[in-house]
């Protein structure tokens, strides 16, 4: 083996250490036809389950956010290039409020 070898291989390591980094183990219920279709991405990836399982929640959730409406409030928190800026009072904003609750 070469040192180049080694390198990717150290590489390799150091990459699937920072995908696992921040993970937290959940036991969740899901549909038996859900489960064989995650189950067939994992055969057909050759990926573990769990692998499967948080990337597609993960997108899942950058999905969510982004549809998230914006409501704009009474209040003008800002001007940007001239045009008021209302604050957001839909569901955003007490979802990272919970969020930030349940960090501290």
């Amino acid at each position: 083996m070469t040192l180049n070898t080694f390198s990717s291989l150290l590489e390799e390591w150091q990459e699937h250490a920072a995908k696992q980094e921040g993970k937290v183990k959940r036991e969740v219920s899901v549909y038996e036809s859900d489960m064989v279709k995650v189950e067939a991405l994992a055969a057909v990836y050759s990926l573990p389950v769990d692998e499967i399982m948080a990337s597609i929640l993960h997108k899942a959730l950058v999905a969510v956010e982004e549809k998230m409406p914006y409501v704009p409030g009474p209040n003008v928190i800002r001007v940007e290039e001239g045009a008021e800026i209302y604050e957001d009072i839909g569901p955003m904003v007490k979802y990272l409020e919970a969020q930030k609750a349940i960090r501290d």
